[in-house]
């Protein structure tokens, strides 16, 4: 039976259960259940921390998580990561007062730096040569300037606007770029008939949420046209029409793009396109 961890709380809880939900898998029924045992899909779901998934993955005592690739990062384990899951994204970005002079990586050189993500940070710097002192503080790091515990901090940055509110500026490369992530023990095996079934639900409901299926009608001369402006998740599918001068085109589109991609096959002489949402998998 597969072990996954997923989080009990927090950004990425609710976005996780409902992914598996989806993949068809049994999900706790009240807040109090730690686990959930669900024998007919082979699995046995553990609600953790988001912060303790990445150590008992990477320890082994459970084969899969879910989880933050910041969280894995900082975590230090030998978990690795298996596939992005599309959602939970963030950025970690490095932010100083505004009226100091802190503008560039090389001025934290010999400075303090207030971080929730001290082993991320502290590798980030120590890889480019920056000697710096990191202070791991729990939360509300942006505040940790202005009561003199850190000369700048390093934190998820979405809009900048509570950084910017505690006089702070945004400067320098990016950290890190975030999103949750499945993560398996390095004592499981990446062939592992259970993780492949789970891998393969997973990405079936992924490609659900971002693609839809788009049928249309178009001349036979415009057909490669019309397969070079929907390219598609696949290889499309052309087939005769009863009409000899028509054929009909079949492919999955991103579904940010269906609203465009019709305007374009419209211009070119396609006709009767038709959207449908994709069902996903549970092979």
């Amino acid at each position: 039976m597969l072990r996954i961890a997923v989080p009990n709380k927090g950004m990425l809880s609710e976005p996780s259960w409902n992914l598996l939900d989806e993949a068809g898998y049994a999900l706790r029924t009240n807040a109090r259940q730690l686990v959930v045992e669900d024998p007919d899909n082979g699995i046995e779901l553990f609600y953790l921390r988001p912060l303790d998934i990445a150590v008992y993955v990477g320890r082994g005592t459970v084969d899969v998580g879910i989880t933050g690739r910041d969280l894995l990062l900082n975590s230090g384990t030998q978990a690795i990561e298996t596939m992005p899951l599309g959602f939970g994204a963030s950025t970690f970005r490095f932010a100083a007062p505004a009226d100091s002079a802190i503008r560039q990586l090389s001025d934290i050189q010999g400075k303090r730096v207030a971080s929730s993500y001290d082993k991320l940070v502290g590798d980030y710097l120590t890889e480019r040569g920056i000697d710096a002192e990191i202070i791991h503080l729990d939360g509300a790091v942006e505040s940790s300037v202005h009561l003199g515990v850190a000369d700048l901090i390093a934190d998820v940055v979405s809009t900048g606007t509570t950084l910017r509110n505690a006089g702070l500026h945004i400067f320098g490369d990016p950290i890190l770029r975030s999103e949750a992530i499945m993560i398996r023990s390095p004592r499981l095996d990446e062939d592992n008939a259970d993780l492949a079934r789970l891998m393969r639900r997973l990405q079936g409901v992924l490609t659900a949420h971002r693609y839809v299926l788009m049928d249309f009608d178009i001349p036979v001369g415009k057909v490669s046209q019309a397969v070079a402006i929907t390219p598609g998740f696949e290889s499309p599918t052309i087939s005769p029409l009863h009409d000899s001068q028509w054929s009909a085109v079949r492919v999955m589109v991103p579904k940010k793009q269906v609203n465009k991609l019709m305007d374009d096959l419209y211009e070119i002489g396609a006709r009767a396109i038709i959207v449908t949402a994709l069902q996903a998998s549970r092979m």
